[in-house]
């Protein structure tokens, strides 16, 4: 998360879709972006333990299925 949108913006995102179990990203710039080969948003990568990613998405992606993913992971 981060760039184009407000940190407060994250926060009520995180919070109305029941985001809270695990740690999400916040960048300011697009350091993570560089990182990540994000090119667009809206993107999605869900990352593993170790912050190797596990699956990506770029443009529309379907968020019950990057929550029963992450949900592996608990």
């Amino acid at each position: 998360m981060g760039a184009q949108d407000s940190f407060e913006f994250a926060q009520e995102f995180q919070s109305s879709t029941g985001t809270e179990s695990f740690l999400m990203i916040w960048d300011e710039g697009f350091d993570s972006w560089a990182y990540y080969g994000v090119r667009g948003q809206p993107t999605a990568i869900l990352l593993d333990p170790t912050g190797q990613p596990i699956v990506g998405w770029a443009g529309a992606f379907n968020e019950e299925e990057v929550l029963e993913l992450a949900a592996e992971f608990l």
